[in-house]
């Protein structure tokens, strides 16, 4: 891939992340867990792409369709694992 591919494909994955914050609100800190998972699912989407053949929406060598499925896919996720709270323990 060359630079403008992959700084193509850092825009649209952070773009993803800030879409999927102002849906989902949250602090500075949760909109930067967004866009680091959002990177994160942009670059596992891409690469399960190119492993498998799989081609949803090419422009260039950039699969733009299973790289913003990556990304819904692990910011869905990831954003449900911080949502959990950890029980105290009790008393008994």
């Amino acid at each position: 891939m060359t630079l403008p591919t992959l700084l193509l494909a850092l825009l649209i994955a952070l773009l993803s992340g800030v879409l999927f914050h102002i849906l989902r609100g949250g602090g500075g800190w949760r909109l930067l867990l967004y866009l680091g998972l959002s990177t994160l699912g942009f670059a596992l989407g891409q690469w399960l792409s190119m492993w498998l053949g799989w081609n949803l929406f090419m422009f260039g060598a950039l699969d733009i369709g299973m790289g913003v499925i990556g990304s819904v896919a692990i910011l869905m996720l990831g954003e449900w694992l911080s949502r959990i709270e950890v029980q105290k323990e009790s008393g008994v």
